[in-house]
């Protein structure tokens, strides 16, 4: 998944930029309006992250222009002063929610996992795939009842896959879901040794992971 976070308060926006990414979750961070409409001209999000007061303006502008363009990416804001009439406000131009700071990071990131679920074509926590399970929430995977062992990005690689099943995925669809722009050491062929990890770790478990060459993968299920 891969997340904008507007905000300017650095220090809690990189918090929320670690917390997320050890939840699995690609975060890009922008400091201001006119940052955020750089991020969002280059790259797409399952979620955006947008503070109302901004050193530039507000952050209900940025949600009305996304809006105005036809873009649905699920828009949760965040901000420490939200009146009733900025709640609907801010409803009112599509946000689909709101978090009142100081929150618990936890919240925020279960608020967002259910924002994205309402996108997907799969709607719980939990996915499911022939004998293989997969939870958004704590990146565990279990196949035939056992545990795999699975690394952070390996664990978010597969969410991706299974919330997509038996459709292939472009190799910059996925790499744009693991890597956040603070990542560009990182080059997309990345994803084929990820995707190698993930093949030998399902290896005999009835479900496989699809190459078409030149376009990218998917999970499918054996036969």
């Amino acid at each position: 998944m891969r997340i904008l976070l507007v905000e300017d308060a650095t220090d809690m926006a990189q918090a929320v930029v670690t917390r997320l990414g050890q939840a699995g979750m690609a975060c890009d961070h922008a400091e201001t309006l006119a940052s955020a409409q750089d991020f969002l001209s280059v790259q797409l999000y399952d979620a955006l992250i947008l503070d109302i007061n901004l050193p530039d303006g507000s952050g209900t502008g940025l949600l009305r222009d996304v809006r105005a363009a036809g873009n649905r990416v699920p828009v949760l804001m965040l901000t420490a002063l939200f009146s009733v009439d900025d709640r609907i406000t801010a409803l009112d131009l599509g946000a689909d929610d709101y978090l009142v700071k100081p929150f618990d990071q936890r919240e925020l990131e279960a608020r967002l996992r259910a924002l994205i679920r309402r996108e997907a074509e799969q709607k719980t926590d939990v996915l499911q795939l022939g004998k293989l399970t997969f939870s958004s929430s704590t990146l565990g995977a279990e196949l035939d009842g056992a545990r795999l062992d699975l690394t952070r990005r390996e664990a978010a690689l597969l969410g991706i896959l299974m919330r997509h099943p038996g459709q292939i995925l472009k190799k910059e669809r996925l790499y744009d879901g693991l890597f956040a722009f603070n990542d560009a050491d990182v080059g997309i062929n990345a994803i084929e040794l990820y995707i190698g990890r993930l093949r030998k770790k399902l290896a005999g478990s009835g479900l496989s992971i699809e190459t078409r060459r030149g376009v990218g993968y998917g999970i499918v299920l054996d036969g």
